[in-house]
């Protein structure tokens, strides 16, 4: 693990692979840490590719500055801007899942000429809506007044298929522990700064980069038609649909999310 301040944080993160490669930076959802993405840092590093998995500030590793009420997707993004700085790197293949799907899609529309190639997993493009805000609100006040470990329990079955849940009990429990152990006070400021973002549907047209889009099949916070309208938004877009999967595939089902994420990967190198 390394560390680099940025803005007012200590962004702490893994830089696996040749350092030569084609750098992946990948952004992990809500209320997860850089160790989701752990079944494609291997296999991606391991056919030569670079890459980039930060704790998101609030996140893992990563503090949150004192007297942040709120992380707006900007921040986010340009944390990953200030990494790329300190690397030396000009551009990188940009993905996340999830909310970090939100941060890549911000990143492309403040940083456009750095995204080499985009990857969008089980996230969505419209801005939220007034109920969305209510709730992403009233949630990140229950947080803080509660901790994590109730609303880790409501949503397990959600973030996994139920029946991956008790089916892959390893993986399971590795996904609430990441909740569980998450700060509140990341998330209730993630979750208020992304109650506020701007509507992706406008700037996805631009997107001039090859883009895969993915999604679990029975992904229940991002729907298969939810990733087919990012897809057809972007101009040349390939959407891959996960079986067996909910709305986290790489981690639910890392054979078939890497096989889709890696032949991807050749044709951007190639």
């Amino acid at each position: 693990m390394r560390t680099h301040e940025v803005q007012n944080a200590t962004l702490h993160y893994d830089d696996h692979g040749p350092v030569d490669g084609l750098p992946v930076l990948l952004a992990h959802g809500h209320p997860f840490n850089r160790t989701l993405w752990a079944p494609q840092v291997r296999e991606l590093a391991a056919h030569g590719y670079r890459v980039l998995t930060p704790d998101l500030r609030g996140y893992g590793d990563s503090r949150l500055p004192a007297g942040t009420h709120a992380t707006p997707l900007s921040v986010f993004a340009d944390d990953l801007a200030a990494l790329l700085d300190h690397l030396g790197l000009p551009g990188a293949i940009v993905g996340g899942v999830s909310m970090g799907g939100q941060i890549a899609m911000e990143f492309h529309r403040r940083h456009p000429q750095r995204v080499r190639g985009l990857v969008l997993s089980d996230t969505s493009a419209p801005a939220e809506t007034e109920e969305g805000k209510a709730f992403r609100n009233a949630l990140a006040d229950r947080l803080l007044s509660e901790g994590m470990a109730g609303y880790a329990d409501e949503v397990i079955d959600k973030m996994l298929a139920p029946y991956n849940v008790t089916g892959q009990p390893a993986v399971a429990d590795a996904v609430l522990t990441m909740m569980r152990t998450t700060d509140p006070r990341g998330a209730a400021a993630a979750l208020r700064g992304r109650a506020e973002r701007p509507d992706y549907r406008e700037s996805l047209p631009r997107v001039a980069a090859p883009t895969l889009v993915l999604v679990g099949a029975d992904d229940v916070y991002t729907p298969v038609p939810v990733a087919e309208e990012i897809r057809d938004l972007i101009p040349g877009a390939t959407l891959t649909v996960v079986d067996d999967a909910g709305h986290l595939p790489g981690a639910e089902q890392p054979s078939r999310f890497n096989a889709a994420l890696l032949n991807f990967l050749r044709m951007v190198r190639a």
